[in-house]
């Protein structure tokens, strides 16, 4: 596959996108007029520079305006487009891109709009050109792909051909099939971009919230497949035009936009076997058989404290690391290790984050070949030093610098409990509550970031994503998309922020980008686990009396449930097609994580997003204020 990118899809000026385009990998770019214009540079020190940079220039773009126009405009219109001409010579391109006009003074009419692009095929011709036609979702007269190829048709010339554009296809609702019955080297030119499935006006949609391949709603796949039965074996290429992408990283948008592309190209190649598409052999997606453990970093004086509310949790340490500091604490199937090295890479998680969740286990089917997808997909590969007897677990770097580990159930990763821990003596004090294992994760990030990270776990793993909506907080928005396997045995809430105002904003801005903000465990009976919880000097989170009298009134629960929940702290759910969803939250800790106990039935897969209002509200209230420093 042929990759490439328009350089409006990266922040930075152009010089600072290249060095990104080209260092994630693309072999081309379509340089983009504004680009163009704002850098310093001849266009020949332009060209010189894209090539210097190991890159090709596929396209420049856009001429708007030109095709069924009356004269004089017309006649501009051509002057235009062969001042365009003298800037791709020097450049070093030789196709143009023309997208379909909304100009008010433009004629309708396939063959007079024909008849003036087989002119300009003429005119390109004599100087070793070529012209695309792109069909704008919301052109004045040409506004499909299909009436666009009717103009290449009518038109009737070697230099004239056709440019696709997914989002200009599948945002209108437009079925791609038909791009199938479209000659391939009549397809100059294929240009992708996601977007999210929302009711807007598509062009203030195309100007703000494209994104990249898999990051949206749109069957982007179903559009490559008709692509690649044509037979077209050009460049598929990014355009994205993305408030979030343009106000970020360039380097992290050029990374992602290579990732999108080479596992849409790993789906074209396992959904259409025959077609002509090169992809690097990789693994099928990783499957998650459940979360393994996860990993707390701390010093030994938070260690103890984090230890005592695990004990409140009804957890017991299990196990001691045969040569590091290093505790295993267990309960049901969920394994929360706390490691208070002082050095090694959770000592440095902890000198950045402070106490925090530094690295999570995925019980994977295949964890060499879960690895090896993610490092093809362009993950960061993790390791350290191994101690004795230390196994050699695969891992890549995760949300905030995170680790990821993955482990399957083969010979050597199957007994890293026996091989690397040592059992301790059963602890008198630990009465277990009944949690089961681990039914969710919530990682916090910044806003921007959220895209990233779903493409990311998406790419990787077996695992679907649920739209995105906004959480209502005290101090503002929280973005909030969920992750899961169909099976439910992972789970994980990506919640993105855009202030520090918020709960989850303030715990990202306080502990400096630490990752995971709560964990959630299950239970089978979580009246019995409350009981449980409280026999064991668990102090939940407080909820208001007010908020049980709105769910009294607004679930048919009765009012003896209602009493047994207010009494218990427990907040109430329900999906409309009798799932339940129960609700139990710790008291804050350290820089505002909690931890979250929760019963699902009658097939409940939702979080409590009705609440997460007023659980946000009472765990700010019981926060450390914002005046006092965290250490």
């Amino acid at each position: 596959m042929q990759t490439s990118i328009a350089t409006v899809s990266v922040a930075g000026d152009l010089s600072d996108k290249l060095t990104a385009i080209a260092g994630a990998g693309f072999d081309g770019i379509e340089i983009f007029e504004q680009d163009f214009i704002a850098y310093a540079g001849s266009p020949a020190e332009i060209g010189r520079m894209v090539r210097d940079h190991g890159l090709r220039i596929d396209l420049f773009q856009p001429v708007r305006d030109f095709e069924g126009l009356p004269e004089p405009l017309r006649t501009r219109a051509f002057d235009r487009i062969e001042r365009r001409f003298d800037l791709m010579g020097e450049l070093g391109t030789d196709l143009l891109l023309v997208s379909s006009s909304t100009h008010p003074e433009t004629l309708g009419g396939v063959d007079r709009i024909a008849a003036d692009f087989a002119e300009l095929g003429e005119r390109a011709a004599a100087r070793g050109l070529r012209i695309g036609y792109e069909a704008r979702a919301w052109g004045r007269y040409v506004s499909d792909y299909r009436d666009a190829w009717e103009v290449v048709r009518r038109a009737d010339h070697p230099a004239i051909g056709l440019i696709l554009d997914s989002f200009h296809t599948l945002a209108k609702k437009v079925d791609p099939e038909a791009i199938r019955k479209i000659p391939g080297d009549r397809i100059f030119h294929v240009q992708l971009a996601d977007a999210p499935m929302i009711a807007m006006d598509l062009e203030y949609m195309s100007r703000h919230f494209r994104n990249m391949p898999g990051e949206g709603d749109l069957p982007v796949l179903d559009f490559v497949r008709a692509v690649a039965a044509t037979g077209y074996d050009g460049p598929y290429s990014l355009e994205i035009l993305n408030d979030q992408v343009r106000g970020g990283s360039a380097r992290i948008a050029a990374l992602d936009g290579h990732r999108s592309l080479i596992y849409l190209a790993d789906q074209m190649r396992r959904a259409e076997p025959a077609a002509r598409i090169d992809v690097p052999e990789m693994p099928p997606k990783g499957h998650v058989l459940g979360i393994e453990f996860v990993e707390f970093t701390a010093n030994e004086t938070e260690a103890e404290t984090l230890g005592k509310m695990l004990h409140t949790l009804g957890f017991s340490p299990v196990a001691r690391h045969i040569s590091k500091a290093v505790t295993l604490w267990r309960q049901g199937e969920i394994n929360i290790v706390i490691n208070t090295e002082q050095e090694g890479f959770a000592h440095s998680a902890y000198v950045m984050h402070g106490t925090s969740v530094c690295d999570i286990g995925l019980m994977v089917e295949d964890a060499a070949a879960t690895v090896e997808r993610a490092r093809i997909l362009g993950a960061n590969l993790f390791s350290q030093r191994l101690g004795a007897g230390e196994l050699a677990i695969p891992a890549v770097r995760g949300v905030g610098g995170s680790v990821l580990h993955f482990l399957d159930r083969g010979a050597d990763l199957a007994r890293v409990w026996e091989a690397e821990f040592r059992p301790l003596p059963a602890d008198a004090e630990a009465h277990p509550a009944g949690l089961s294992r681990i039914d969710h994760i919530a990682q916090v990030m910044k806003h921007e970031d959220m895209l990233t990270w779903t493409l990311f776990y998406t790419s990787i793993f077996e695992i679907g994503k649920a739209p995105e909506i906004d959480v209502a907080d005290p101090g503002g928005i929280v973005h909030s998309r969920a992750l899961q396997s169909d099976d439910g045995a992972v789970r994980l809430t990506l919640n993105g922020v855009d202030t520090h105002r918020t709960f989850a904003g303030r715990f990202v801005s306080d502990s400096f980008g630490s990752s995971v903000q709560h964990l959630a465990f299950a239970t089978g009976d979580i009246l019995e686990t409350a009981r449980r919880l409280d026999a064991n000097g668990f102090d939940s989170l407080p909820i208001p009396e007010n908020y049980y009298g709105e769910i009294e009134s607004r679930f048919a629960l009765g009012h003896e449930t209602v009493e047994a929940l207010r009494r218990a702290n427990i907040l109430y759910d329900e999906d409309g097609d009798g799932g339940a969803y129960f609700q139990l939250y710790s008291r804050p800790y350290g820089d505002g994580f909690f931890f979250e106990v929760t019963e699902r039935r009658g097939g409940y897969n939702g979080y409590g997003a009705p609440n997460a209002p007023y659980r946000t509200a009472a765990l700010k209230r019981l926060a450390r204020p914002a005046t006092i420093p965290r250490r």
